[in-house]
């Protein structure tokens, strides 16, 4: 079976790994610090604080920008239910904006109309979170205007973009955000086996998300609300999660990084091959917007269903049946009957749906050769004539 993603682990990795495993430090210790600064670096923010998953950093950054109960956040129905559900762990209500037909990410103008009537009813969400679906950035400048105009704040999920650019620029600078967030989860673009980041341009939303990371506890002086009895004194002044990263998970991360822009030229490379060798057949290929440059942790194609006598699910089928690791991302999150239950139905957002009908994510890895490449192309198109 060729998986639609895997992870790449060198000699490299095991021995930075192995250096940890063999030191004073396994929980958090000096690597967090190293990766936290490196990563920062890398993208252009900062800060960066770093968790034990994209989700946790996700919650976190939501309770940084004050999110709670009557608050609203919207975001994208083409996303995992992380995405959303964040809102919901802060009591938050959560609606959505329907998606760009071309690049699938959450459509600006679905975003200004809906604004405008937001405004009308007095009733405009407090916080904004934009994900760059397959490593794609969003239309980050055209997204930022209406921010400013309607105050809201603004969370790029960067999942999938860890090395994509935008405007020239990686994504995680924040110039058009408040805070962004990678994930490092093993079939993304560097892995920490699981974890993920935050990153950020403010400092008191940085050192507040670090407070909510480790309990709510602090050991600096100066936010302490008593006299310190001693030295191994600490005050909890939030209610916080154990939401850290490990030593070792960093010390993967930290070799991992220097390798980022290798992964996303190979990613790059094999996109381009399969945008020339999928060009006749009967999908529609991903587009690449002319502002940014993606990542390409996932190569999705729709299937032209009007053209071919077979379903989505037929050819899905033949393609896992002929070992070819196909996958499907993502369930519109509305659909889901947790969203269901909160007055959501089929229908609320047709561009998200029809993209779910139609979409199948192909093998994608950096580590993929032309021979893979190759045996994936025949099956999709032997799937395709119902061979």
């Amino acid at each position: 079976m060729i998986p639609y993603g895997r992870q790449d682990i060198t000699t490299e990795d095991i021995d930075a790994v192995r250096e940890v495993l063999e030191s004073d430090w396994l929980t958090q210790g000096p690597k967090v610090d190293e990766f936290e600064e490196a990563l920062a670096t890398k993208v252009g923010a900062r800060r960066a604080v770093v968790f034990n998953s994209a989700t946790s950093a996700l919650h976190v950054a939501c309770l940084a920008l004050g999110l709670g109960p009557g608050d609203l956040l919207w975001t994208t129905p083409n996303t995992f239910v992380a995405t959303a559900n964040c809102a919901r762990y802060c009591g938050a209500d959560v609606d959505f904006v329907d998606i760009d037909p071309e690049t699938y990410n959450l459509s600006a103008d679905e975003l200004q109309s809906k604004l405008d009537q937001a405004a009308r009813s007095g009733r405009l969400p407090k916080i904004l979170i934009v994900v760059h679906h397959s490593g794609q950035p969003c239309d980050m400048r055209a997204i930022n205007m209406l921010a400013r105009k309607h105050n809201f704040r603004v969370i790029e999920d960067a999942s999938h973009a860890i090395g994509a650019r935008y405007e020239g620029d990686y994504v995680g600078n924040c110039r058009y955000s408040d805070v962004a967030i990678f994930s490092f989860h093993p079939v993304k673009i560097v892995t920490t086996g699981e974890g993920g980041a935050a990153v950020t341009n403010d400092h008191s939303l940085a050192e507040s998300m670090a407070l909510f990371r480790s309990h709510g506890i602090t050991r600096s002086r100066e936010v302490m609300e008593d006299e310190p009895h001693g030295p191994w004194y600490y005050e909890q002044i939030e209610l916080g999660f154990n939401y850290r990263m490990t030593d070792i998970q960093a010390a993967l991360g930290l070799s991992q990084l220097k390798r980022l822009d290798a992964y996303v030229a190979m990613r790059q490379a094999l996109s381009v091959r399969y945008d020339e060798l999928l060009a006749s057949h009967l999908v529609k290929l991903p587009r690449q917007h002319s502002n940014g440059e993606s990542a390409r942790h996932l190569y999705v194609v729709r299937v032209k269903l009007q053209e071919v006598n077979q379903s989505r699910r037929d050819i899905f089928d033949s393609l896992r049946n002929q070992g070819i690791g196909v996958n499907v991302h993502y369930i519109p999150v509305h659909t889901q009957p947790y969203y269901r239950r909160l007055g959501f139905k089929s229908g609320d957002f047709p561009e998200a749906e029809r993209y779910y009908e139609e979409a199948i994510t192909l093998p994608l890895f950096p580590t993929m050769n032309v021979a893979q490449q190759d045996s994936v192309v025949y099956a999709l198109e032997a799937a395709l004539k119902g061979r």
